[in-house]
């Protein structure tokens, strides 16, 4: 790799590689192989590891040895974990929050700006709290740690978001958010968001290969931010793109385990990426049945394979003294795309198509309340019950199904719901 012709012979090699095994045509195969050349044998120069280990590190344990994984631990406080009060729901008739999560949108180069009205009096007065997504660099995925320096690192990135965002942010969260992608903002006395770079976490982000080890000190620093706001009375929010149970299985350790330490702070997780209708679940580690977390993975804004496109709207116990700041309902929209796109009177695509309500939460599920162990007891009414889990299929695809998910593909399903923690061995087996 010390020389152009190698560095040739490899992007050539993988390249074939690409095309025989079918993971694309050729023209996107090879003009992948050239997007990412540069950036990639870079990292594979500087790293450390061994071809098993950085194999297993971009393509899981069956690649390579797992000890690319080998653990690394977060420190926590020496403070004890306080008493925990399983949440209650609020007082009817107390505030609520209305808050748009919107995620995946995949922007095109090809709109024209200004096309249509702006957003009116919905703009420069309502409170926006980005993350950064792995659609954000380019190539995709690439995000170089802050040790990274030169024309390989991730500053232009950081620096144009911290521009960008600055309307909507702090000055202490615009600094973090320049070193590497994250930050921390208050919302309303008592409530602070955290947005995290869920790139840190990726395998598909290969300057992991240099370094996976808690990436800018980020979880360092969550646990910073939690311990203060324990100590503030503050309840928090996570925001992320990459939701945890898809991370490398150290960082998602390390994750489940402050979700653990921080349970009674942290009361709500949300994030996207997969462009579907999802959650996932965080149990006690002690007490592995005791459910005390649930992150929620909202649906994309784009298309996808036989995907509707949809949006997020969540209800939160609102501004007042005692809330609780937990997720109390939530509706999704979509855009039915058969329908627009074939009129019943016509048969031509819609005009000025409309989005809709696909379903609120609490009203399908016919659940009490969303809180943790609300969620924990849907998941055994899936096990139990298919026409439940067939109505979460069909609104984990936004309203459009090709084939149900029967048996393996359903065990396969409820195996990723039932843990936020990435290698979770003892998911699928929880509660059976």
């Amino acid at each position: 790799l010390q020389s152009d012709a190698n560095e040739e012979r490899v992007a050539r090699t993988a390249g074939e590689a690409c095309i025989r095994l079918h993971l694309a045509d050729e023209k996107v195969c090879r003009s992948i192989t050239e997007l990412f050349r540069k950036d990639f044998l870079q990292a594979l120069r500087q790293s450390v590891l061994s071809p098993g280990q950085a194999c297993a590190l971009l393509l899981g344990p069956s690649c390579g040895k797992v000890d690319i994984y080998a653990p690394w631990n977060v420190t926590l406080p020496r403070i004890p974990k306080p008493p925990v009060t399983p949440p209650s729901p609020p007082t009817p008739g107390s505030p609520q929050s209305r808050v748009l999560f919107l995620t995946d949108i995949h922007w095109d180069q090809n709109v024209s700006l200004f096309s249509c009205p702006c957003a009116g009096h919905l703009g420069p007065d309502v409170k926006v709290y980005p993350a950064v997504g792995n659609h954000e660099s380019t190539p995709v995925n690439s995000f170089p740690p802050p040790f990274i320096h030169g024309n390989r690192s991730s500053s232009w990135l950081y620096d144009t978001m911290a521009e960008e965002w600055s309307p909507w942010l702090s000055e202490p969260a615009v600094k973090t958010l320049r070193r590497g992608g994250f930050y921390t903002m208050e919302v309303q006395p008592g409530l602070r968001v955290v947005s995290l770079n869920m790139n840190f976490c990726a395998r598909e982000n290969f300057w992991l290969l240099v370094n996976s080890t808690d990436p800018a000190d980020q979880l360092q620093w969550l646990v910073h931010v939690l311990q203060e706001s324990e100590n503030k009375g503050e309840k928090v929010h996570i925001i992320g793109h990459i939701p945890p149970g898809l991370c490398l299985s150290s960082w998602s350790w390390n994750y489940y385990h402050i979700v653990n330490r921080y349970e009674s702070t942290i009361t709500g997780q949300f994030f996207g990426h997969t462009h579907k209708d999802e959650f996932e679940m965080f149990y006690d580690e002690t007490d592995k049945t005791r459910p005390l977390g649930v992150a929620f993975i909202a649906p994309s804004v784009t298309t996808y394979v036989d995907l509707n496109p949809g949006y997020r709207v969540y209800y939160v116990d609102g501004n007042y003294k005692g809330s609780s700041r937990h997720v109390l309902d939530h509706e999704t929209y979509i855009l039915n795309l058969t329908e627009v796109n074939h009129s019943p009177e016509s048969g031509k695509p819609v005009q000025d198509p409309k989005w809709g309500l696909l379903y609120r939460a609490r009203e399908a599920y016919q659940l009490p309340s969303l809180f943790p162990a609300d969620f924990d007891a849907l998941l055994q009414t899936f096990v139990k019950d298919d026409r439940f889990f067939q109505k979460f299929w069909y609104f984990n695809h936004k309203g459009h199904v090709s084939e149900p998910c029967k048996e393996a593909c359903k065990t396969s399903e409820i195996c990723l719901l039932r843990s936020g923690l990435q290698d979770d061995l003892g998911k699928c087996t929880r509660h059976e």
